[in-house]
């Protein structure tokens, strides 16, 4: 059973607990290393709309499966497929993580979560994180960084960028106690505006985060 705070780590490193890791210092690049990490600045900063599938692999192996849609600035809907009833959306500024079941949920300020890191109109990795690994190896580029804002709450971000499609194939969570949780993207189309309505959601409260 996906508990609360597993959506919230798979929503694509959003915002989650996790023991305080020690802070990691970041390496320093060489040229084709900074190279590598500006591919995938330049392809966050490529599209405007962005849809497509996910699957996503919990902690404890729970697999769930789901549609996305991203327009920005700010705004994100990822949708999981029946039994999982959960729906997380963001507007602009308010991150919502709702129990479609229940018509119950929880909003965080966007601000505070690493999701800036693919929201906003222009990302620069090199400038807005720490890198820590950097492996390319078999077509593809493994990177893993820290955010410098601290919002992965002691946690890391992994991101595998496909060089030949040159597309964001997966990104994997690692919370301050080395728990995993894997996001695979698929079928992806970028370019088509979607349904503004898709990014407005309705919840009964049941916490309100805004610190």
């Amino acid at each position: 059973m996906l508990t609360r705070r597993h959506i919230l780590i798979a929503a694509a490193s959003l915002c989650f607990a996790g023991a305080p890791a020690l802070a990691a210092k970041s390496m320093t690049l060489t040229a084709a290393q900074t190279a590598s990490v500006n591919l995938i600045s330049d392809y966050i900063n490529g599209f405007e709309h962005l849809k497509g599938e996910f699957t996503q692999i919990s902690p404890k192996g729970n697999l769930s499966r789901g549609v996305f849609h991203i327009s920005k600035p700010g705004r994100m809907r990822f949708e999981y497929a029946p039994p999982n009833p959960f729906l997380i959306v963001s507007d602009g500024r308010w991150l919502t993580i709702k129990n479609r079941d229940k018509e119950k949920g929880d909003q965080f300020p966007l601000s505070q979560t690493p999701l800036r890191l693919v929201l906003n109109d222009k990302v620069d990795l090199v400038r807005d994180t720490n890198i820590i690994e950097l492996v390319t190896a078999d077509g593809l580029i493994t990177l893993t960084l820290e955010d410098k804002k601290e919002s992965l709450g002691g946690g890391r971000l992994i991101l595998v960028f496909d060089e030949a499609r040159k597309e964001l194939q997966q990104w994997v969570v690692v919370d301050g106690k080395n728990r995993r949780t894997t996001v695979t993207l698929e079928n992806i189309v970028a370019g088509e505006a979607p349904d503004p309505q898709l990014f407005v959601v309705k919840i009964n409260r049941k916490e309100n985060i805004t610190k």
